[in-house]
């Protein structure tokens, strides 16, 4: 499972640069996202830790549309503006 390693790390790395996030990084992301791979760090199974790596994926590219909602949703608040 020593090949996996690396995956997890940069998986968590690219999670934890979620600094932006809605509800606030320090107050509700950064305890979330530890407590869930806390919960994961007894699988040896090398299938269950490619469905959570996965699954991380997915949730990070969730979070990647959900700034990207965000910025469109400013944008055109701005520019659709009637003065």
């Amino acid at each position: 499972m020593s090949h996996l390693r690396p995956k997890v790390i940069a998986l968590y790395k690219q999670a934890s640069s979620g600094r932006d996030y809605p509800a606030g990084y320090h107050d509700f992301f950064r305890p979330k996202l530890k407590a869930a791979f806390f919960k994961k760090k007894d699988l040896t199974d090398e299938k269950d830790i490619l469905k959570a790596i996965q699954f991380g994926d997915y949730i990070i590219k969730e979070i990647e549309m959900m700034y990207y909602l965000r910025k469109y949703r400013t944008l055109r608040k701005r520019y659709n503006q009637t003065d």
